[in-house]
């Protein structure tokens, strides 16, 4: 549970630290499947947007890491690239839902 009389600064390590490692290790997730599969229901041009925008994100989460920990967690993240990588998340995630819808309908 948070506790809302924590300073700033560690609030900010308790909130935004274990929300990038969760964008970090989706959007690798993401990567890893736009990079190995073939996407039926997207076509090569649709699937290779995805990736670009998946490894973009993935590089701006990391140098995002990056400056957190060398700051000692006094750097933030604008709230609006953070709903802009959440909301790519999710449409990652729908792809990868019904990759495997579709992945199990052909067994």
């Amino acid at each position: 549970m948070l506790h809302s009389n924590l300073p700033e600064p560690q609030l900010l390590k308790v909130l935004l630290e274990p929300l990038l490692e969760d964008f970090q290790y989706w959007f690798t997730r993401s990567r890893s499947l736009l990079q190995t599969e073939v996407i039926p229901f997207l076509n090569v041009a649709e699937q290779q947007a995805l990736l670009e925008r998946v490894e973009t994100a993935l590089n701006d989460v990391i140098a995002t890491q990056s400056l957190f920990r060398a700051t000692d967690g006094q750097v933030g993240v604008d709230t609006q690239v953070l709903m802009q990588w959440h909301t790519l998340l999710m449409e990652c995630w729908q792809v990868a839902h019904h990759y495997r819808l579709s992945k199990s309908c052909d067994s």
